[in-house]
């Protein structure tokens, strides 16, 4: 029997992409909430899995030779598990080749720059003093809107991100490409795109892997001591 694998989460876009990975792999998991908020991703355990102090992060009891694995980086976590399993990595070495730009375009493009327009769009403006930048806020909104006319170019190609097949490409990038309208974007101009994020959508994987620990979210906008921790900025800091 396969044994669980510990999963190391907090359900953020980054997050929900290996949720949602393990769901579609039919993996057994168990979550270990790393509360971002409250400072978890500081603790001197987690710190030895994921040294970067950002999850996910996982450890497979099951790794190569049957030995142990911690894996931090999000991208080198769904590598793994699409080797691992042989799923998800793209059916010939053309395809894994597709599937692998397209995941370091996420890593590379569509997760940072999507992060910094939420931060800008949505948290800066409730900082204590406010933090409200037009040009920050700017920025970024139009390099996210570049970024996902590339991908509605692609996905007007091929149904999904790295050809016509499913894989770790679209499971890094849905999680942040779903939340579009934080990110300030319009879709009727993409319509290819809004056709791939509502099929992904409604796969059961993707609703249950968004949903692990829906619950434990919290709104971090107006919480001075989580902002503290995530921003680095105390109330009243100039």
């Amino acid at each position: 029997m396969t044994r669980e694998i510990e999963l190391y989460y907090w359900p953020t876009p980054n997050g929900w992409k290996i949720t949602i990975t393990l769901e579609e792999m039919g993996l057994p998991y168990n979550v270990k909430l790393v509360n971002i908020g409250a400072g978890d991703q500081f603790d001197p355990g987690f710190l030895k899995i994921a040294p970067n102090n950002r999850m996910p992060a996982i450890v497979d009891p099951e790794g190569p030779d049957g030995a142990p694995i911690a894996i931090f980086e999000s991208g080198a976590i769904l590598q793994y598990l699409a080797r691992k399993t042989g799923l998800f990595g793209g059916p010939t070495e053309r395809d894994r080749v597709a599937v692998d730009q397209w995941l370091m375009w996420q890593m590379g493009g569509v997760g940072p720059m999507a992060g910094q327009a939420h931060h800008f769009l949505l948290y800066a403006p409730q900082l204590d003093p406010a933090q409200d930048l037009p040009y920050a806020k700017d920025r970024y909104r139009r390099e996210v809107a570049r970024l996902y006319g590339v991908l509605d170019r692609q996905l007007a190609r091929h149904r999904y991100v790295a050809g016509d097949f499913l894989s770790i490409a679209d499971m890094a990038i849905w999680p942040w490409a779903c939340l579009w309208h934080r990110q300030e974007q319009v879709m009727e101009d993409k319509p290819h795109m809004q056709r791939w994020l509502d099929e992904l959508a409604a796969r059961p994987a993707f609703v249950k892997g968004k949903a692990v620990a829906a619950e434990a979210r919290q709104n971090a906008i107006r919480d001075p001591k989580a902002q503290e921790i995530l921003f680095g900025v105390k109330a009243g800091q100039r």
